[in-house]
Order: C-alpha cells, then structure tokens, then sequence
C-alpha cells in the first residue's frame, strides 16, 4: 500500500494489517469548513469541529471501479459505495459528538479512525529537584490511541435527499503502542480477506459485527463474533448494560447530595444495578 505520509507510525502500520487494495487509496484532505456549510451543527458541534479536531482525510474509497465488491439499494439503504475517514483529535472525550456530525454531513457509508496521539516529554535531571536543560529534555515515542466509528444509515422516506442515523456505533479507546490480546483479535478481524465480498451492505455490516464484539468484549473478555439473530440479542444486552453503567453513574451523583438515610438505599440501589451488569457479561 503507498505510503500515507500521516506521520503516526503505529497508526499507519494499524492500515497496512486491513490490507486495503491500492486502487482503494484516495487520502486527500477533507476541510472544517464543509462541515460548517453542510452539516446542521448546533452550538456544541462547532465548538467540538473548532477546537477538538486537528485533521480531516479521506483515506479510502470503496466502491466497484475501486474494489470488486457489489453496490447494495433498497427502499432503505444505500450503499453503492463506502468512505474511510482518519480524524485526528486532541481529545478524547469528543469522538461520539464529531462522529455524529461527520455522519450528518456526509450520506455514503462510513468508517472513521479516530486517532490521538500524545508526546511525553522525559527530564534528564540527576535529581528530583535539579532543573533540567533544554537539551537534556527528549521526547518519548508517541503512544497513538485508536478509536473507529461507524452508523448505519437509512433514506428517509419523506425527503429522499436526506438519511436518518439508525445505528450508531464507538469502540472504546484503544492504545496502538501497546496493543492487548482482544485488541489483536480484534484488529485481526477487520482484515479485508476476512470480510464478506458479497455487497457493501454485507462488508459494512461485518465491520459493525466486529466493533460491536470488540464493545462485548471489553466488558467479558471474549471475542465473540456473531451474526443474525444472536448479533441483534448481542446488541441488546448491549444496549441494556450502557443504560444500567449510566443509571449507576446518576445513583452516585444522587449520593453526593443525599441526606444519610437516602444514601442507604441509593447504595443498595447501585449494588442492586451492579449485580444486574455482572449477569448481563456472561451473556454477552
């Protein structure tokens, strides 16, 4: 694959183990300012655009005269072709945010790297107190963090120019200078060998099977690729366990400002809570 020229080595050694085939590369510049005029962005998105994202790419276009794949149309999806997207960010708490706005600006089906990498500066100083000089200060190499977005889109049946996010979907963080076991597993399982070639429909949708195992699988600590039925099951536990982590997250926030008598039953309410996520990770 020609080289990108991003300057993130961990990052760029990630794309070369999917195995995109050349004619996919595109990697030309995407700018701020077509979001801005193109996306329906409130207050908070722009602030986000403005000052969370550093770069824009669109690294890879998938679609037949790039790849031998077939385009997929229903009354519902379209997916003639697919874009892969590289955002860097100085943050990491914005990803969901900038995800669902790229996904609003843009109709084609999406996968959005989203990249931060952060430079730890060593001192060189003989002691705890010393003052270490300019030149005896180095840079430690770069620990790249990994984070990849995707949303299923349907067109909108009263306005066929418009789509509707029906799927939205953010893996957890990952480090690229020290990659885990699941995370291997994981990143194994987005080669393009190993996604089905039928249509686009089908490619993106293995691509959502496998960042939605990964999700599973940080919380059970099995990779556990499924499709069908089990995957829609597997989604819905999903679902249920995020919505009791942030129902345990308002439980604590309550406790903060509780009266003593109120904090005995809001705790017995949180190891009620935790008790119902520990049964839903051996499900999943």
């Amino acid at each position: 694959m020609p080289e990108l020229g991003l300057g993130l080595p961990q990052f760029e050694a990630f794309l070369e183990g999917l195995n995109v085939h050349n004619s996919c590369v595109l990697n030309k510049p995407l700018f701020k300012k077509m979001f801005q005029e193109h996306a329906d962005l409130d207050a908070k998105d722009k602030k986000a655009l403005k000052d969370d994202v550093d770069k824009i790419r669109w690294l890879y276009t998938l679609k037949p005269s790039t790849i031998n794949i077939a385009p997929f149309s229903d009354d519902l999806h379209d997916y003639g072709e697919l874009a892969f997207l590289y955002v860097e960010l100085n943050n990491t708490k914005s990803a969901d945010r900038i995800g669902h706005l790229i996904n609003r600006a843009i109709p084609y089906p999406l996968v959005i790297f989203f990249v931060h990498s952060e430079s730890k500066i060593i001192e060189n100083g003989t002691e705890a107190d010393d003052e270490p000089d300019v030149k005896d200060r180095k840079k430690e190499d770069p620990n790249e963090q990994l984070a990849i977005c995707l949303a299923d889109k349907r067109i909108n049946k009263a306005d066929q120019t418009k789509w509707v996010i029906e799927d939205f979907q953010l893996s957890p963080w990952l480090s690229l200078s020290n990659v885990t076991e699941l995370a291997k597993v994981f990143f194994n399982s987005l080669n393009f060998t190993c996604l089905p070639h039928s249509n686009f429909w089908q490619f993106y949708q293995a691509i959502m099977a496998c960042v939605q195992a990964f999700q599973c699988a940080e919380i059970c600590g099995r990779f556990s690729l499924v499709d069908g039925e089990a995957a829609k099951q597997q989604q819905q536990q999903l679902q249920r366990y995020r919505q009791i982590e942030q129902d345990i997250k308002r439980l604590r926030a309550q406790i903060k400002k509780a009266e003593f008598s109120q904090q005995v039953t809001l705790n017995t309410q949180i190891k009620q809570q935790e008790q119902r996520l520990k049964q839903i990770a051996e499900t999943l």
